[in-house]
């Protein structure tokens, strides 16, 4: 893609990314070091959540948005996992419930008080248990409450039904592991990349693979779905390791409809696309630029419009739900950058520059809310819906007033397309699944040992047996007791 931004009329040509004053960011956090390719950040309207450097097991803080500033070292932390934590992901419905998955191969459900944590959190709403080996990614439904995805090291992707506790789908079409998970706007549509090199386009509810494209010259590592364009775009990498991207048709996945190199840097592309201005955001894991470009249903389909600078590396980032945005000051989009080195989270706001203070309905259009639009059964039947729009002008700081209830979980099998993921409990680490294996090795060699005593066993009594029938003293009282009994 040029780098020379080519202007036509857009309202969107001049944004300008924004940093916070330093008073305004979060330091002293011991950012996760861990090196899985994941944002390790997760920001809603009411917390920031980030994944911390622990020992013995995993742990994440939560922190008020409104609470800048230095952050006590021994901040509560949320620390109920037996692993590291791989993945965090606020509910889009529910401000105070958070999700995340971890090594110990589970995924835990957190409810957050309201004033944030007092003390640490250890006890989770719900410990879901099901794959066999660690969870690295999950993914809420955009439009269905109680609907979670988690997609394991073990190649399959589940869906749980938060209201009963359980697993209720099991997609098992990969053959490595799952890197990306990307939902259409209804939710009717799941898009993955595997390590495998394949794009698919999947129904969720049957797991069936509907469009599968295996492109040699575009090894693909992230995608999104553009919202209701009907297209993906994907980020990765080139046959000649350079960073590019593609852009893809949904229902025909033979070939991309355009391949645009980006630059020569090794970094990870993790791409955003905001639906409501259509704009598109591309930021490199280990460099601190983000690109942002303009999408159109024709061509040239990507207008690039600028880039925004800056020295320090990000880690990852955390995005800010539209409701959580100043509209006061033409804020359309909200970064919460990662810079590891310096313990530092770094608020980026990409703004319009408008003179009038007004609200500006041009670019903040009806948007999903934070009502969802089904129930899991609902969604489970068969149905799709849109999100729920709402108006930022007169209801983004609408309070919610829906509860998360978590089902009592009795302890039983969770069957599963026919395979019952629960009826032992998988080990949670790599180092208990090997003490596990050297135990049950164990205990095959001490039944085989028993099994062959019991051997010897038998064959020497059956030698005795023999022997007892065989003795001369056993045949003469026999023929002793014969003559007596004709005598008489």
């Amino acid at each position: 893609m040029s780098w020379r931004p080519t202007y036509r009329s857009s309202k969107f040509r001049n944004v300008y990314g924004k940093v916070a004053n330093r008073e305004h960011c979060f330091e002293g956090i011991p950012i996760t070091k861990n090196v899985h390719d994941n944002h390790f950040c997760a920001v809603n309207a009411k917390f920031l959540a980030i994944v911390t450097e622990s020992a013995g097991g995993g742990s994440f803080v939560v922190i008020p948005v409104t609470q800048f500033g230095r952050i006590d070292p021994h901040y509560p932390k949320v620390c109920g996992h037996q692993g590291n934590v791989l993945d965090i992901k606020w509910n889009p419905f529910h401000d105070n419930i958070i999700a995340s998955c971890s090594e110990d191969s589970s995924v835990r459900i957190w409810e957050i008080p309201d004033e944030g944590l007092r003390r640490n959190l250890t006890e989770s709403v719900l410990e879901l248990y099901g794959h066999s080996r660690r969870v690295g990614l999950i993914e809420w439904h955009p439009t269905t409450s109680g609907i979670l995805f988690s997609a394991g090291y073990d190649y399959k992707i589940l869906i749980w039904n938060l209201e009963i506790g359980e697993p209720v789908k099991m997609i098992d079409c990969h053959t490595d592991v799952i890197l990306c998970m990307s939902f259409n706007t209804e939710g009717s549509l799941l898009a993955t990349s595997c390590k495998d090199k394949k794009l698919r386009v999947i129904e969720p509810r049957s797991g069936k693979v509907l469009q599968e494209a295996n492109f040699k010259n575009h090894k693909v590592n992230r995608v999104v779905f553009l919202g209701n364009m009907k297209r993906l775009l994907t980020t990765g990498v080139s046959r000649w390791n350079t960073r590019q991207i593609a852009l893809w048709d949904q229902e025909d996945l033979s070939m991309p409809i355009i391949e645009e190199e980006i630059d020569g840097l090794s970094g990870l592309l993790f791409p955003f696309y905001d639906a409501d201005t259509h704009m598109l955001y591309l930021a490199g894991k280990g460099d601190g630029n983000i690109r942002y470009y303009e999408i159109s249903p024709e061509k040239p389909y990507m207008q690039y419009l600028m880039e925004f600078r800056s020295p320090a590396p990000q880690k990852g980032l955390g995005v800010m739900p539209k409701h959580g945005l100043d509209v006061g000051a033409c804020e359309v989009f909200r970064f919460y950058k990662l810079v590891t080195l310096k313990g530092l989270i770094e608020p980026i706001s990409m703004i319009v520059p408008r003179r009038s203070e007004t609200y500006q309905e041009d670019i903040y259009p009806m948007t999903p809310g934070t009502e969802p639009a089904l129930s899991a059964d609902e969604w489970l039947s068969g149905i799709n819906r849109g999100p729920v729009l709402m108006s930022l002008k007169e209801g983004y700081n609408r309070p919610n007033k829906l509860v998360f209830k978590a089902p009592v979980k009795e302890k039983k099998g969770g069957v599963v397309n026919g395979i019952d993921l629960l009826e032992n409990v998988p080990p949670r680490t790599e180092n208990e699944l090997l003490r596990m294996f050297f135990r049950q090795q164990e205990e095959l060699r001490r039944l085989k040992d028993e099994l062959a005593q019991k051997d010897i066993k038998i064959r020497q009594l059956e030698l005795e047996l023999n022997n007892l029938r065989n003795s001369p003293n056993i045949n003469n009282n026999n023929n002793s007791s014969s003559s007596n009994g004709s005598s008489i």
